[in-house]
């Protein structure tokens, strides 16, 4: 057989080896790092036997896969030393993650010293080397061999999978857990690993099913790389919006009013109406938006008649019962049909379209408590959300203007390189949570990836993303965790006009059925919020920060020049403030920096009489003094163009 490897070159041999004893012939130091393979671009077991021609290539931990394997095998160090030191733990599951792995236990919850305790243990199993040696059973055998251990959700794993399957398994030493692979072949290849937090999560995701114990670790092949990953982790908690944003008191929640629904500081409300003004004007003024106000709530009719009902009822608050009231109705998780009925309000002709029209929307979606987080995951958000009608030949310049809007809206918030562009698709496999034919789906998802092709953007694409009518552009973003969100979506809608009889009149006085665009032109407000939060670890832009000046008088004689120098900011829209505690002009400066304030301006002796201001800046620190009216003007057109200064100082004592 002839194995093709990763560089070219091939290796032939007279009888099947595993994809280890390759590696070995190649290297033994390949060997030795070998985590996992891929055979013709499938991820494999090392211990994969070979017995055909094939593409190999072997995957070290330097590789995603390899990687991967490496972090999956530390999370079954991590269930053995669950079991040696709390033996009624019952295992759940354990697999690898972008950051690292976790593993579900039902148990008590873990506290700091429980994993420090862990960690110790975990270096104690490591440090034996046992081999991971893999083994098969019936899955008759394979389920009394789970039961005998008493380990009941692992017996429920066994049970969803077909009754003639092979069930796998991987033992070290005298541990053994249920596994497909793949696995390192020995824990002492673990080189560097760490518990990072535990949690509680429901099994299998289901808030009906029981509530377990996920503790979160990460392993990396080398120290260093481990050292570096926790420093971003470090860095990742000091930007995270739900302990910043709280912290700089934009927003908060209580229990009383419930998950999901933050409260609105002063200050995030003031971001908030910046964004709104900015999204509202750009639609309006730029882009030829109309604009409408919709109910929050309708009856379950409209939901009915535009496919929600059958296909998005679960995540729907409905207010009623069906079988007892005349009328129920429900609280709206999106704006479409509404927004239908203002096209429909009037006769529209070929000459009206494209018609576009955009709201400043209050959405609800009854969110599981297991997923809010934050700003990012909520049960009540507002978001820009707008609907185009046109004509079948205005679908794509329409679609592309609106990708357009979109990356100005990313431009212009500093954050367009940190997007990725997906293409999500219909999943022919399940037919019931789509409508239309096949052949409508293939079209419009071609008509987008030439779109997206033509505009030269990267994209990947997503089988079962689609909404249930029609696929869709989802740009998507990390938090600084590294779970990825949709942040904006535009999507290409061939069937609803049917389902609410919208159409046009054309020239020859025909009437005929347009398209729509569901889009949104920067998303969710509160999402948005939240990832700027965590881009700019608070320093938001100034056009953004709902304190932009603060006026810092050296002493009380200066106060009066203080609140001049505030009325003179304020009669040109500058957000501004005046300190006038009694504290020394340090203590000002330095708490002005702690609150993330663009520009300080401190006024004393000199700068009243010569009608000055001494300005410092987040920005360049020192800035000297400058007449009072040539500040204004530069900060007024700084605002205006929205620019994004960037740091070219360290505040005091940050790193």
């Amino acid at each position: 057989m002839k194995i093709t490897l990763k560089d070219g070159s091939v290796k032939e041999y007279a009888e099947s080896k595993s994809v280890y004893e390759i590696a070995m012939d190649i290297s033994e130091g390949l060997a030795r790092a070998a985590c996992c393979a891929k055979i013709n671009g499938e991820t494999v077991d090392i211990r994969t036997m070979v017995d055909s021609d094939c593409e190999l290539s072997i995957c070290t931990a330097s590789d995603e896969d390899g990687l991967a394997a490496l972090r999956h095998t530390t999370s079954h160090v991590l269930a053995e030393a669950v079991k040696n030191l709390f033996p009624d733990a019952k295992l759940a599951i354990g697999p690898s993650i972008d950051t690292g792995f976790y593993y579900d236990f039902e148990h008590a919850p873990f506290s700091r010293e429980d994993l420090d305790a862990l960690e110790a243990e975990m270096k104690k199993i490591i440090k034996k080397g046992a081999k991971l040696e893999k083994f098969t059973l019936p899955r008759s055998e394979a389920i009394q061999y789970m039961e005998e251990r008493q380990e009941p959700y692992k017996v429920e794993l066994i049970q969803d999978l077909p009754e003639d399957a092979e069930i796998s398994f991987y033992s070290q030493g005298e541990f053994v857990d249920l596994c497909a692979g793949p696995h390192l072949m020995s824990t002492k290849n673990i080189k560097a690993f760490k518990l990072t937090s535990s949690s509680m999560a429901y099994w299998r995701g289901d808030s009906n099913k029981a509530r377990l114990q996920r503790i979160y670790g990460t392993a990396y092949n080398k120290k260093e790389e481990l050292a570096e990953h926790l420093e971003r982790m470090e860095d990742a908690k000091r930007r995270d919006h739900n302990k910043l944003g709280r912290e700089m008191e934009l927003f908060t929640t209580v229990d009383v009013i419930g998950q999901g629904l933050p409260l609105f500081t002063p200050k995030g409300t003031k971001m908030l109406m910046k964004l709104q003004r900015w999204i509202e004007d750009l639609e309006d003024k730029e882009w030829g938006y109309v604009r409408t106000r919709t109910p929050l709530m309708a009856k379950s009719d409209l939901y009915k008649m535009s496919g929600h009902w059958d296909h998005y009822k679960e995540g729907m608050f409905v207010l009623g019962d069906e079988e007892k009231d005349k009328e129920v109705f429900a609280l709206r998780p999106m704006t479409c049909p509404f927004q239908y009925y203002v096209y429909k309000n009037t006769q529209k002709s070929y000459r009206d379209l494209p018609y576009r029209m955009s709201e400043t929307s209050t959405l609800f979606r009854a969110e599981d408590s297991g997923e809010m987080h934050g700003l990012t995951r909520v049960r009540q958000f507002t978001i820009t959300e707008g609907h185009l009608v046109v004509r079948p030949d205005q679908m794509v310049e329409e679609f592309k203007g609106c990708i357009a809007l979109a990356k100005h809206c990313l431009t212009t918030l500093g954050v367009e390189e940190d997007v990725t562009y997906h293409l999500s698709k219909w999943d022919p496999d399940n037919r019931e949570k789509y409508i239309g034919e096949p052949e409508v789906w293939n079209e419009t998802e071609q008509h987008i990836r030439e779109i997206l092709t033509e505009l030269n953007i990267p994209f990947v694409e997503d089988v079962g993303e689609a909404a249930f009518y029609g696929p869709k552009v989802d740009i998507n973003a990390r938090n600084v965790y590294g779970k990825e969100d949709t942040m904006i979506t535009i999507q290409w809608d061939a069937l609803l006009a049917e389902q609410f009889d919208m159409y046009y009149v054309d020239q020859n006085g025909d009437k005929v059925r347009p398209y729509i665009i569901h889009r949104t032109s920067m998303g969710c407000y509160e999402r948005t919020l939240a990832w700027l939060i965590e881009k700019y670890a608070g320093k938001f832009p100034t056009w953004l920060c709902p304190e932009q000046v603060r006026v810092l008088p050296i002493s009380e004689k200066y106060e009066a020049y203080a609140e001049k120098v505030l009325k003179a900011l304020q009669a040109r829209d500058i957000d501004a403030a005046v300190d006038n505690r009694s504290e020394k002009i340090g203590f000002k400066i330095r708490e002005a920096r702690l609150a993330k304030v663009p520009y300080m301006l401190v006024v004393g002796q000199q700068e009243e009489e010569q009608e000055l201001v001494s300005v410092r800046s987040r920005y360049a620190g020192d800035e000297g003094q400058k007449p009072l009216q040539v500040f204004i003007d530069q900060i007024c057109e700084e605002i205006r163009t929205k620019e994004i200064r960037r740091e070219i100082v360290q505040e005091e004592g940050s790193k």
